[in-house]
């Protein structure tokens, strides 16, 4: 069975076309990107704003007809942070449908985590042991623990690297110069009694094996000299507590016009690199982790294996 999903996010609109049936790997066959930074595009009303309206008509009518056009039996849809908390999403969904016929799914945080969780447990395999799950997108991080397929806790704060960007560092692609050092303390804080409500929660359910996914992680374990994108899904590739501080301690003081140069840094990207260092550093240190397993599988392919899963049992 070939499928399409569609995963309208904080930063990219992004197809994936995989091969796959239940039981099996899941074989990428096509994969494109749109890069629209929609928690960007929220206006000071919180709503989405028109430009960033039209860019995701555009960008998911161009979706649609890529997967059609490489035979897709199925196109599953869904929207994450930047649709989710826009308060025009109602409308926004509603001229999405009429324009391109898509049905976006808007996933709330806590599904956002179990599915990721999911994508892990099956890449890691029941010997993982119980899991501890982050993922730090553009608008949110999730958070899941727990030992079966389905987390004991799963959920999600508005700690995204574009969020917080906008937000605090209040920096875009082209700025001149770092934020400044006050500022980064300031969100510094900000992250530490975010995350206090859930420390206590993650706590009481336990792990042997944590692990991280999304952009930001891999970008971060990459700067600590994991293994590059080039040597393939399965090289085994990690992110320590000390080597995150030691990335935290000099890109602070690049201009995030210039972090991009950094290898394994990507330019659409790169100005959010600090803001989710923060968080990575922030939620490693208040859950006691010291290295974090970076897994390839997160929220798209947790979306297709539970789609696959469902079909199963039809």
């Amino acid at each position: 069975m070939r499928l399409g999903v569609l995963d309208v996010g904080s930063n990219t609109v992004h197809l994936l076309v995989v091969d796959a049936h239940r039981g099996a790997h899941p074989w990428p066959a096509y994969s494109e990107k749109a890069v629209l930074r929609l928690a960007e595009q929220i206006g000071a009303d919180g709503a989405l704003t028109r430009a960033g309206e039209d860019a995701l008509v555009a960008a998911t009518a161009d979706a649609r007809a890529a997967a059609l056009r490489l035979g897709a039996h199925d196109l599953l849809a869904f929207a994450t942070s930047a649709v989710r908390d826009a308060t025009n999403s109602v409308a926004v969904l509603d001229r999405v449908r009429q324009e391109t016929g898509v049905d976006l799914r808007v996933l709330s945080g806590a599904d956002e985590a179990r599915m990721t969780f999911l994508a892990v447990r099956r890449w890691f395999g029941w010997s993982a042991g119980r899991l501890l799950v982050l993922d730090i997108g553009g608008g949110s991080l999730e958070l899941a623990a727990g030992i079966d397929e389905d987390p004991d806790q799963a959920m999600s704060l508005p700690l995204g690297a574009g969020r917080l960007t906008r937000e605090w560092l209040k920096v875009d692609p082209d700025t001149a110069a770092p934020p400044p050092v006050r500022v980064v303390e300031d969100l510094r804080e900000y992250v530490d009694s975010a995350l206090d409500p859930v420390v206590a929660r993650l706590g009481g359910v336990g792990w042997e094996r944590p692990v991280a996914t999304s952009k930001t992680f891999r970008t971060l374990a990459r700067l600590t000299g994991a293994a590059p994108s080039a040597v393939g899904l399965w090289a085994p590739r990690r992110l320590s507590l000390t080597g995150l501080r030691q990335v935290i301690g000099f890109i602070q003081h690049i201009p995030p016009g210039k972090l991009s140069e950094l290898e394994g840094v990507s330019a659409s990207r790169a100005h959010q690199l600090l803001a989710g260092a923060v968080v990575a550093e922030a939620a490693m240190r208040r859950l006691g982790v010291e290295v974090l397993d970076i897994c390839p599988w997160a929220l798209r392919e947790g979306v297709i294996l539970r789609h696959l899963d469902h079909l199963g049992t039809a």
